[in-house]
């Protein structure tokens, strides 16, 4: 989704146009760490954001005043994050990780500064409500009666989610999220696309990828693969580049460095899904590079006996 090739806005609504433009500049980053906190992904989190984006933008008329951008959009993007959630099913699989207690919730401490990487990490075992509380208040520092107009509940009932969330969040065990790892199959064929990706066999790339291939590169191209310039692009970098296979926030995906300096410097992360024995759709957010800044673990993987492992 681009903005700027959607029709403007005019008349009326002029100034609510330029506070939506100049608000969302700056609120990407935020807006996408929520969005990816909720969700459970750095790239599902990206998905849902474009479609916030996408919603806002169209409805922009509606918004009555231009000051509360910010918050407007929050709200859009709590009730799209609750759209996935459903969509998933992960509603229930989180609520049943531990069990209601409506009558006796005593009040926990917020996380301090040093632990609100680790809140963000971990808020994913939360149900919907109390895991958007906890970001909203311990992490983006809203107050009760925002939380309260951007869930569309209430003062007290936050304070009651916000609670719960804490006490749950401090009763888990402290390990890391584990990674979805690939069979041996699969890592092969994701370790040969990155080998054949590095060495610029396109042909060889394309070989590996199904005849009707989705391709998405965020903020620019969602069509099929075999409609894009997808590898010229690469070949026209005036960088150095590579390829690897890492883990990110506990899934697997591609990872692209650029040579700078000396060092190799991650720049932003490819998306793949695999089925079969081929690659069935590549999710690129070369354009989006607040994704990778909101993922709390990035590990390079390296193949050992058929298996992914880190090193």
């Amino acid at each position: 989704m681009v903005i700027a090739s959607l029709e403007k806005p005019c008349g009326l609504f002029d100034a609510q146009y330029r506070a939506f433009l100049e608000t969302v500049t700056h609120v990407r980053a935020d807006l996408h760490r929520y969005c990816a906190r909720m969700t459970g992904s750095v790239f599902d989190g990206e998905d849902v954001m474009q479609e916030v984006l996408l919603e806002a933008y169209r409805n922009i008329g509606t918004l009555a005043e231009p000051a509360s951008v910010r918050s407007w959009i929050f709200s859009i993007a709590h009730n799209r994050c609750i759209d996935f959630l459903r969509k998933q099913r992960a509603r229930g699989r989180a609520e049943s990780r531990f069990a209601e207690d409506e009558d006796s919730v005593l009040p926990v401490e917020p996380a301090g500064r040093g632990v609100r990487r680790a809140v963000e990490q971990l808020v994913i075992n939360l149900p919907p409500k109390e895991r958007a509380c906890v970001l909203l208040h311990d992490v983006f520092g809203y107050s009760h009666r925002e939380i309260a107009a951007l869930v569309d509940s209430t003062a007290g009932a936050v304070k009651v989610a916000l609670n719960r969330g804490r006490a749950k969040l401090a009763m888990l065990p402290d390990a890391a999220a584990s990674a979805r790892r690939p069979s041996a199959e699969l890592s092969s064929l994701l370790e040969r696309y990155v080998e054949l990706f590095n060495r610029h066999d396109w042909d060889g790339v394309r070989a590996l990828t199904s005849a009707d291939a989705k391709l998405r590169v965020a903020d620019c191209f969602e069509g099929r693969l075999a409609d894009s310039p997808y590898f010229v692009e690469y070949d026209d970098l005036d960088s150095i580049w590579k390829m690897d296979i890492a883990e990110i926030d506990g899934e697997i995906a591609a990872i692209v460095a650029h040579r700078r300096n000396g060092k190799w410097e991650l720049a932003h992360a490819v998306r793949l899904r695999i089925s079969a024995r081929s690659v069935d759709e590549i999710s690129d957010y070369y354009a989006c590079p607040w994704v990778l800044p909101a993922a709390s673990s990035v590990r390079i993987l390296h193949p050992i006996g058929g298996r992914l492992q880190r090193l």
